[in-house]
């Protein structure tokens, strides 16, 4: 099954993707971490990206799509995978799009999960951090058993800086830009399934796994 998983920060991507894996026994290719894998790892496209980001300047896409053409031909991608956080822009589903072709893959699904931005606000600003241990708490969905304190080690409850509303905003606007197109490249593909991300956790699984049936 080879999957890709789309929607807003905060939209709930992470989560299924959780019970993707365990169903499926696939991977889940995030472009950060098969990034830093790379660089770690000393490939030749690890090194080309170090490049550009010692320099602080973002990574080409030609190095991405070369990053994740090495990914998709490791051995456990043989039975599928799930594409997360790529692509962002129409050039790089273009280029996903050849590269997988020259691969003899295809997608069998986008899936989409769908969450009103005023909500996502609400979810990501909600969001409580421990500065120790680093464990995630929710004020309104897992909040901590003292507030402002974390339950399992004592530490300080913070809010990541990426965690305000104003950054929030902005990286909702900017996903709606840049993704809007690729609705429509995946729609007129054939591949392209919308679910409704305000359910339960559980219920946004059980209908995501009658889509893919």
């Amino acid at each position: 099954m080879n999957l890709m998983l789309f929607g807003a920060p905060g939209a709930g991507k992470g989560t299924q993707a959780k019970f993707l894996i365990e169903k499926y026994n696939i991977p889940q290719i995030s472009t950060g971490d098969i990034l830093r894998a790379a660089i770690a790892d000393k490939t030749d496209m690890g090194m080309e990206a170090k490049k550009f980001m010692d320099a602080g300047q973002l990574v080409p896409d030609s190095t991405i799509i070369g990053i994740i053409k090495d990914r998709l031909a490791e051995s456990d991608c043989k039975n599928g995978f799930i594409l997360d956080g790529f692509p962002r822009t129409l050039a790089q589903a273009e280029a996903l799009s050849e590269l997988m072709s020259n691969m003899n893959i295809s997608l069998d699904k986008v899936i989409s999960l769908n969450v009103p931005d005023e909500l996502i606000v609400g979810r990501i600003t909600g969001r409580r951090v421990c500065s120790k241990c680093g464990a995630s708490f929710h004020v309104e969905f897992n909040p901590s058993k003292k507030e402002d304190e974390c339950d399992y080690c004592g530490g300080e409850l913070i809010i990541r800086k990426d965690d305000n509303a104003e950054t929030v905003i902005s990286r909702l606007e900017a996903y709606h830009t840049q993704t809007a197109p690729l609705i429509d490249f995946y729609t007129k593909m054939g591949v392209f399934m919308e679910l409704d991300g305000t359910k339960d956790v559980s219920e946004v699984t059980a209908d995501m796994f009658n889509a893919l049936a």
